[in-house]
């Protein structure tokens, strides 16, 4: 997890574009979602971290996004995962 505070914006793009980052999350209400969510857009910088793969952000206690994850937040809304 790396939380966006701690990077600068040009080594965000390179891990980004290298593939090392594909998902964003909200370090205080634990929600991960893909990069491009709307909702993910509009959080403050301060709460903003990355992750590497889904299941990192499962690991480190985070929950799918109901906006751009529907299907896995379902899931894991049901109990599935």
């Amino acid at each position: 997890m790396i939380q966006h505070i701690e990077i600068s914006d040009l080594n965000l793009r390179t891990k980004i574009k290298n593939a090392e980052i594909c998902f964003g999350g909200n370090r205080k209400l634990k929600i991960y979602g893909i990069l491009k969510c709307s909702s993910g857009k509009r959080m403050k910088r301060e709460n903003r971290v990355f992750f590497s793969s889904e299941k990192e952000a499962k690991e480190s206690g985070f929950r799918p996004c109901g906006h751009c994850m529907k299907t896995e937040y379902l899931n894991w809304k049901n109990g599935l995962i």
